[in-house]
Formats: C-alpha cells, structure tokens, sequence
C-alpha cells in the first residue's frame, strides 16, 4: 500500500479552486473530496498536485487524503483539529487575514537547540510557526490566517540539521561534494524538505492554511546572485552544478508548483510535458540547468488576488541581472510583467519581495555607496576592495540595486497616485531575510499621494541573531551611522531617494511571525515573537500592534 511521505500541503486557494500537494513512496492516484491526480516521478520520488475546481464560495471544507483509495491522512490518532480548505468569498465583507515570516532553520525542538546562541551557538530558540499553531488550536476556523506567506528560507541548504547531516555522512565521504553542513544535490535537498516539514504541528498547519512561497539565498547558498563575481567564483567549484540544478529541481516541486492556479497549471509547459512522462529527472534537470544559466528561461514570481486584495510575489534573487554598471534585481521582461500586474481596482496591492525594499537608513546608503564603489566611481583598486565588502556583509538589498529602487519607487508612486487605476488605500512592501522585524512608511518628495506606502518586515521565524550582530543591526538605525554613509553614498554619486520613510518603532530580533489584517479599507498589522523559556510549550508574545487608516483618514504617518 502507497504510504504519504509528506503534506499535504494546501497550496492556492481561491473562490472556488484549490491545490493540494503531496509526496509519496510510491506510484498512485491521490483523492481528495472526489478530485485525482496520478502521481508524477523525478528521480525515484513520486508527487501529486490535487487540483479542485467547483468548490463552493465561502465554505470550511473538512478532507481526507486517499491513496489508491485508501485513506492516509489525517492519521487515526491526530491531535489537532480537522484540516479543513476554506474558500474565499468574493462577498464576505472583504476580510483577509494573512501571516507571514521567512527564515526558518530546521533543527530539533529541545535543548541545546531551542535555547538562545548567546547561550550555545547551536541555539535557535522557538520557533514562531509553531507557537502559531499553538495559539490556532485555541481558536475557532473562522479566527485562523486565510493564507501563509513564506518569504524566502524555508530551508536552509547550507546549515543542515543533525539528521540532514547524518544523511550526508552516509551518501558521500569527506571532500566530496561542498562541506557536510551543506546539502549537494538534489537527492539531499527532498531529504531537507522531508525534514524541514515533517514535523506533526508544522504538517497539520501546512495542511489546513493556504501557503505562498518564494525561494531567497539561504534556500540555494549563502548570498547567492549577490554579484556577477560571485557567480563566477562558485561556477568554478567542481560541486556547483549538482549543487544549483538540485536547488532549481527540488524548488519547482516543493515551492513553485504550489503558488500556481489550476489555469496557470494547465498552461505550464515544463509541468504538463513532467507529469506525464515515466521518470521526469533528465527533463527537470534541464529546465534547472537552463533557469540556472538564463534569466529568462523561467518567471519564478507570481499573483494571487484575495477578493478586493491583490497580491503580488516578486523573484529578488533568481531573475537578477549581475552586470557591473547595470545591476538590476529584475530583468526589463520581469518589469514588464509587473507593470501588467499592478493595473486594475482593488482596496490592497501587497508586494511580497524575500529582501525588504526599505531599510533602515545607515544600511540603504551603506548599499548604495558600495553599489556605486563596485562600478567604479572611486576607481578600479577601490572596486575590488567593495566587491569583496558587497559579498562579506551581504550588501545585496534593493538598496544596492539603485536602478532598480529608483524604478519601484517610480512604480509604487504611479500605483499610490492612481496612474494605473483608483488608488488603493494601502501599499504594503511584505519582506523578510535581515532577521529582525519593523514597520516603516513612506513619504515621496514630489508630495501626499493618495495610497499609504509600507514597508513590513519580519524575520526570522527561527533563527535568531546574537546579541553582537543586534547590536550591529541596531546602529544601522540610528542617526550618526545614517549621517556617514549618507555622506559616502553622496561622495560616490548616488542619486538622492525619490522617498523617505519613518519606522514606527524600534525593531525586534526574535523569532517571530507577522499577521496583516486586511478588512474593507483599513488594515492591522500585528507581530509577535517568542521566548526561549516556552520552549517546552511554546507561545506568541505581542511586540508590536498598529492600525493604518487610508489616507484620508489617517492624520499623520502610521496613525
């Protein structure tokens, strides 16, 4: 009998529509609530993406999942409340509540683990996706987040658990491949996901919450795309082709796929002609090698629409053009496509991006200085010595992409104006990867627009920063760190900021989750963190709780 190795995993939801994605140990049909879908093989791993149309608008829908009509999940013995997908309603008062992070290291959930890294530098503390389902076992369906935005590490390729390591140590000896706390192929990448989402709380909230994902760094390698230099040098070691077309393969079956529509779906070439085959490997292998080499061999970004919300997930990493002097974090097809996205009516425009658009101000012109250093504004010597500080202090933010900041910023004015439609009444700039939280709001010099323009950053679910590189961290925020690299961005010729942005409090470095609450034309956002003393039954703690009114309610910034 077919056993469910993992999910499954409630990917897009819509009115009517849904997917559902499994992995399984062996060839079969895969039910639910009367929906097949045959499994699919890459490499000896077998997966189905259940698609469900015709679902009823506004429903709780409880499900089972069935291989060759045998029924595997949930188990007999499960102790949290029925998976269930809950349809969106186009009527329903246009309410969304949405809950996002990113940066979650995978790792046991017991000392020395789940204490802080100023205590042991294994610690990670708790992690906030599983205080979330602890607080969610305590409220009714209807209280739960409608959808989880995952935004960039959901894995971590090159910091392994104990048990990912131990796969390792069998499957390849010493000097073989990249380092051991590193995976290697993609043999070992379905091993880390395995991992990463087995764990039975995680499992049941994948389960019953709609989930969009995009891939940031740590899910490939550490600063990865950080420059056209970069690239080089990793091209170079004997390891990196396995290493890159394993990361592309395992991300379009465990994260890719699941962000798409039943309609996008049918249209996906790559998709159609895979499922279809015997064992997929050398094909997938080929889209990998081909998404790897060419920016646009493959769109990785995406929208989803929530009634009167409009979401929209942009590629920083994957599609990224490297080209000293003409930097861009999207290629010009990629614009294109945004520009088609954002025309159209809706209330909210939410911009999920893996690295946050506004920074705090002593690392947004730290960035663009070291930008224009690179390309040579203080001479060639200088441009190696920044090269080497871009990659060291991973200063690969929008802010070092100035073309491309100075573009958004065109962009989201035009939006906030209502040049591409009426004007929403918020912008939100959703974002993780620096591992601490904030709220900022944007103001545009040329004057008041219409739309409020935020940045919401929160990071990391588990992986916390020790008390040095807080410390760090907290500098970037203040006024006399803001003041040099201003002055150093000026000396190199960096273009002043069409905007400026105020945060409305310090930032937090826990672990932590965001919750934005979307309802009619206002919207809360909410994020809270966890202790490492409720390690043994982990909870959310509120750090910080804001409303943000539209404009022409709101009578100063972040009222």
């Amino acid at each position: 009998m077919p056993q469910l190795i993992l999910g499954p995993l409630l990917r897009y939801v819509a009115d009517t529509d849904a997917t559902i994605w499994v992995e399984t140990d062996a060839p079969c049909t895969v039910r639910v609530l009367g929906a097949t879908a045959p499994t699919f093989c890459v490499a000896g791993h077998h997966y189905a993406l259940v698609v469900l149309e015709d679902l009823e608008p506004g429903s709780t829908l409880p499900y089972t999942v069935e291989l060759d009509a045998e029924r595997v999940w949930p188990p007999a013995d499960d102790p949290f409340p029925p998976c269930v997908i809950r349809t969106h309603a186009p009527d329903r008062g246009e309410q969304l509540k949405l809950a996002f992070g990113s940066c979650r290291v995978s790792v046991p959930h017991d000392h020395p683990y789940s204490m802080s890294k100023d205590d042991d530098e294994r610690g990670r503390e708790v992690d906030a996706l599983l205080a979330l389902v602890e607080r969610m076992r305590q409220e009714p369906p209807e209280a739960w987040p409608d959808a989880l935005l995952l935004l960039g590490d959901q894995v971590y390729a090159d910091e392994v658990s104990p048990e990912t390591r131990e796969l390792i140590d069998r499957r390849r000896p010493p000097g073989e491949g990249p380092s051991h706390e590193e995976v290697g192929d993609f043999e070992e990448y379905t091993a880390l996901y395995r991992e990463s989402w087995s764990d039975p709380p995680l499992r049941w909230l994948l389960s019953t919450v709609s989930s969009a994902m995009i891939f940031d760094d740590h899910d490939v390698h550490d600063d990865w795309n950080t420059s056209e230099s970069w690239v080089a040098k990793m091209r170079a070691k004997p390891w990196w082709e396995e290493r890159i077309v394993g990361a592309y393969m395992s991300y379009w079956i465990h994260q890719h796929l699941g962000n798409l529509s039943p309609d996008e779906l049918r249209a996906d070439p790559a998709y159609c002609h895979i499922r279809d085959v015997g064992d997929a490997e050398e094909q997938l292998r080929e889209f990998a090698r081909q998404a790897a080499r060419e920016v646009a061999a493959a769109r990785w970004s995406y929208r989803r629409d929530f009634g009167r919300t409009r979401l929209l997930v942009l590629d920083s990493r994957a599609g990224r053009v490297l080209t000293p002097g003409q930097r861009q974090m999207l290629s010009d097809g990629e614009w294109d496509w945004v520009h088609e996205q954002v025309e159209g009516d809706y209330d909210h425009l939410l911009v999920g991006t893996s690295l946050p658009y506004l920074l705090a101000p002593g690392m947004h012109h730290l960035e663009a200085w070291n930008e224009a250093v690179c390309d040579g504004a203080w001479g060639a010597r200088a441009a190696q010595i920044g090269e080497k500080i871009r990659q060291g202090l991973d200063l690969e933010h929008w802010a070092a992409f100035q073309d491309d900041f100075q573009r958004l910023a065109t962009l989201l004015e035009e939006v906030a104006r209502g040049e591409h439609g009426p004007a929403p009444a918020t912008i939100f700039l959703l974002s993780g990867d620096v591992h601490h939280a904030y709220l900022a709001e944007a103001r545009f010099e040329s004057g008041p627009v219409a739309s409020r323009v935020l940045q919401a950053t929160c990071s990391p679910v588990r992986n916390p920063l020790d008390a040095h590189e807080r410390r760090a961290l907290r500098a970037a925020f203040g006024r006399p760190m803001a003041a040099v690299t201003r002055r150093l961005a000026r000396a190199a010729g960096v273009k002043a900021t069409p905007m400026s942005w105020a945060f409305a409090a310090e930032p937090t470095f826990d672990n932590q989750i965001g919750e934005l609450l979307l309802d009619g034309r206002d919207a809360h956002l909410r994020i809270d963190k966890t202790h490492p003393a409720d390690w043994e039954a982990p909870k959310l703690h509120e750090s910080l709780s804001m409303t943000i009114r539209p404009r022409s309610q709101a009578t100063s910034a972040l009222a």
